[in-house]
């Protein structure tokens, strides 16, 4: 069989009856997908996702006895080829990245939309890391290197323009100020920095993300 023609099995551990349910009803009738395991609990779970594994699993995280976070871990160091999808109401940082490190490919909130909770499940299962909008940004911003900046919050707005071109007299206008303070500002910046041209103080803040 082809890879296009490739039906991905789901298993869905959720202890929510009624969500596990209608999870198994989206699946079950979409083209290309087939939910092969389901199960209220980890514990109940273990076994069979061992014995048969799927192609990917819908796991909750505040299940009942063993959280879904710990069997995630549990299991991928097992089952090297499943994909393990967070499918949770809970989005607060600590969470997010002890799934992640836990092995989990992605991170979607039980608000999802059926349509991008399968796109979801095709991602994970292609190699992709789907994951809500807003879980997206977190990480994004967790592996930012983080750089103190020197320059205050005026300094700051005023390299950001710099960075997108604009010359003084735009910087003046849009921050409503006079061209002798902008002027006093970016020489601020130049010193605190320790650049001397503006090609030097765009490349330093790109290369430190300092914006």
């Amino acid at each position: 069989m082809s890879d296009d023609l490739k039906i991905i099995s789901v298993a869905i551990v959720e202890d929510d009856e009624e969500i596990r349910n209608l999870l198994e009803i989206l699946i079950n009738n979409s083209s290309g997908f087939s939910c092969t395991l389901s199960f209220s609990s980890f514990e109940e779970a273990l076994e069979s996702i061992k014995n048969q594994p799927p192609d990917v699993v819908l796991m909750d995280i505040e299940l009942p006895g063993i959280s879904g976070i710990d069997g995630v871990k549990y299991l991928k160091t097992d089952l090297e080829k499943t994909e393990f999808i967070m499918l949770t109401i809970r989005d607060d940082d600590d969470t997010v990245f002890q799934s992640l490190t836990a092995g989990a490919s992605g991170y979607l909130l039980k608000d999802t939309p059926p349509n991008l909770l399968l796109n979801g499940i095709r991602e994970v299962y292609d190699g992709g890391s789907p994951m809500t909008a807003s879980i997206a940004r977190k990480v994004t911003r967790y592996f930012r290197p983080i750089k103190v900046s020197p320059l205050s919050d005026r300094e700051l707005e005023i390299l950001e323009l710099i960075c997108k071109g604009k010359n003084y007299t735009h910087i003046a206008d849009q921050l409503y100020i006079s061209g002798h303070t902008v002027r006093a500002h970016i020489k601020n910046i130049y010193q605190k920095l320790q650049v001397h041209s503006r090609a030097e103080v765009v490349n330093k803040a790109i290369r430190e993300k300092l914006i």
